[in-house]
This record gives C-alpha cells, sequence and structure tokens, in this order.
C-alpha cells in the first residue's frame, strides 16, 4: 500500500517562497495597497467566525463535488485570475492550469498572463477554465479577448470591476517593479519598461461603467461573472445587468485599503443576490475550515491567488499539486467534524449567532 502524500499547510508556504524568489516579486506577490490593513482584515475576518457543528450525522462518505455555473467540480474552490506566473514558474500559467485540471477543479486566467489563452487551453484541454477580463481602454482589444477566450473553449469571462486604476501599492513603487516577461493576451500597446502601475493605468478602461457590462455580454454566449463586489447594491446591479456570478473581493487588499473584508462583505451580498446569480470569495482563505467558513456564509466557491502562487515558488507543479490536494482534504475533514457530508448541507445555521 502507498504511503499517504504529506500534508502541506497553505499558510507555511509563503515563507518557503520568500526563501526562494526575488524580493521585488515576492513584494508584488504578498504586498497589499496604502498600509496594507485591508490585506490584513481578509485573514482576520475568519478568526472572527465560529461554527457551530452538528453530531450524530453520518459522515462516512464525505463528498467535496460541487457545481460551478452547471459545471461538474471536485472540491468549492479554484484558482484565482493572477497576472504574471512566469515570476514564479518558467512555464507560468501552463502548470497551474495543468494541475487544477488535474484535481478537477476550475481555473481562472488573468489577462496579464505570461502565456497566452491559447496555449494554456493547449496544455490543459479537460479542465474547467474562466477567462478574466480587464477591459481595455481600446474596446477592440478587449472584445478580442472575449471572442477568442469563447473559441479556446473558455467558459465563463469574469469581468474585474475593482481596478478603474492601479492601488497604490508601496511596496511596488519602492522596488520599481516592472511586468516579468511577456503578457501573452496583448498584442501591442505595452511598455515593458514602465513600472507596473503606470502600465495598467494606461491600459484598463476607467471609464467603464454598468450600461459596459451588457455590451460585453453580446461578445459571446460564454456567462459573465462580476468580479471585485463588496457592496450589495453593486451586487443586485451585477445581477440586473445580466451576471450569473457574482464574486466578493477587495483584489485581496491590493487596491483601496481600509475597505471592507471579503469576508464581512459575503453576507450583505448574498442576501442582496439571492438565487438570481452564484456567488463567489477570494481573499484571506488559507485552509479548509476557512473554506467550510465561506461556504457557510453563503459562497458558492472560493477562490485562492498568493497561496497557489508561493506553492508554485516553493516547490513546482508538484508542489501546487500538493497544496491543492491538501486543501481539499482539509476541506473534507472539517465538513466531516461540521456534520455536512454534501457541500449542500453546509449553511448559515452552522455560523454562531445566525
Amino acid at each position: 500500500m502507498s504511503e499517504p502524500a504529506p500534508h502541506t499547510s497553505l499558510r507555511s508556504l509563503e515563507a518557503a517562497a520568500k526563501n526562494v524568489l526575488p524580493q521585488a516579486t515576492f513584494d508584488y506577490i504578498a504586498g497589499g495597497g496604502w498600509d496594507e490593513v485591508t490585506m490584513a482584515a481578509n485573514l482576520a475576518a475568519f478568526r472572527t467566525r465560529r461554527l457551530v457543528p452538528r453530531v450524530l450525522v453520518d459522515v462516512s462518505a464525505v463528498t467535496t463535488n460541487t457545481t460551478l455555473l452547471g459545471t461538474p467540480v471536485a472540491a468549492p474552490f479554484g484558482f484565482a485570475p493572477t497576472a504574471m506566473h512566469g515570476m514564479v514558474h518558467p512555464e507560468g500559467e501552463l502548470v497551474g492550469a495543468r494541475v487544477m485540471a488535474d484535481l478537477g477543479m476550475p481555473f481562472a486566467l488573468s489577462t496579464l498572463s505570461n502565456q497566452s489563452m491559447e496555449a494554456v487551453a493547449d496544455a490543459a484541454p479537460g479542465g474547467l477554465r474562466w477567462f478574466q477580463l480587464y477591459v481595455n481602454i481600446d474596446r477592440g482589444v478587449a472584445r478580442s479577448h472575449v471572442e477568442r477566450a469563447a473559441a479556446a473553449g473558455y467558459r465563463a469571462i469574469v469581468v474585474t470591476v475593482d481596478v478603474p486604476g492601479d492601488g497604490l501599492r508601496p511596496r511596488d513603487l519602492r522596488n520599481g517593479f516592472k511586468p516579468v516577461g511577456r503578457y501573452g493576451n496583448l498584442e501591442s500597446g505595452v511598455d515593458y519598461d514602465t513600472p507596473l502601475a503606470d502600465l495598467l493605468d494606461g491600459l484598463i478602461d476607467g471609464a467603464l461603467t454598468w450600461s459596459d457590462i451588457d455590451e460585453i455580454r453580446s461578445w459571446s454566449d460564454l456567462p459573465v461573472v462580476i468580479k471585485g463586489i463588496v457592496s450589495p447594491a453593486d451586487a443586485v446591479l451585477a445581477v440586473e445587468h445580466g451576471a450569473a456570478g457574482v464574486w466578493v473581493s477587495n483584489h485581496g487588499g491590493r487596491q483601496l485599503d481600509r475597505a471592507i473584508s471579503s469576508l464581512d462583505a459575503l453576507g450583505p451580498v448574498v442576501a442582496a443576490v439571492g438565487d438570481r446569480a452564484e456567488v463567489y470569495l477570494d481573499s484571506g482563505v488559507r485552509d479548509g475550515v476557512d473554506v467550510v467558513t465561506a461556504l457557510a456564509c453563503g459562497a458558492r466557491a472560493v477562490f485562492l491567488g498568493r497561496p497557489f502562487l508561493y506553492a508554485l515558488a516553493a516547490g513546482g507543479e508538484a508542489g501546487l499539486h500538493a497544496a491543492a490536494s491538501s486543501l481539499a482534504l482539509e476541506t473534507a475533514k472539517a465538513m466531516a467534524l461540521l456534520g455536512t457530508p454534501r457541500i449542500e448541507d453546509i449553511g448559515p445555521h452552522h455560523l454562531a449567532g445566525a
């Protein structure tokens, strides 16, 4: 009988990655906006929730299987869209796409990926892939991104709406951080010698409004997910403009500092959306109890960015595989101890004070 794979604690990966990455690269991944208050709050919010387990429930066969926008997945979490995986692995986004496809989990590809969306699709043809869209100032470029994603077999367009311009990130300013590698989805108009914050301000359309969501939806038949929502009023508007999913996120604390934590924003957004759209969350998830806590607060699934990048940096493809597998195992263990053998059994009645 083979030995069980060793457990990987996602909380340990940040220090491991710091030991192998250049300082500027590590700071880009690890850093947040301004004083990093919101970044810290994202983590702290999970520590304030208390779970109420039920006992004498048959948990002999726990399953983490669920669906996202109608597609089966093996666990209620995925790889969040994060830029420039070439910073941490020479194959860039190809690795994350392969690992998540192998495990049956979703992978969201950033507009600012080093590998093109077509190359990523070819690397993991059986995986569930979503394409994250930064709406380019040139709407023709933005439309081409959506059309290319649809042609390459991506299953949803994730429109990031909390970046009308880049946040003030002191670590990157101190380091003069510039893009790493080349952007695989941007054909032209990129000055790679420009600091990243200036480059983003020149590429992303700060004039984007709700009426533009209707136009973006017309570019393909793919469902649209709106990412970067923390206001219940905005969640309602997202649904009214046809969003199939509402993604609760403060961009990992990298945009407006002192913004509400994602977990604190989740409950009011879920209440506002009701059953009209699926609701997802990122920012602050570090273990299986966090996953279950977010689900109890109403999330359909959660997405992770920094921990999976740290896993790639510290352990390569095997490291990422071990990290995601360990998180799935932790989630299953937390479900069993909560008395919830299926994802759909988890609900607000498992939260103290709910």
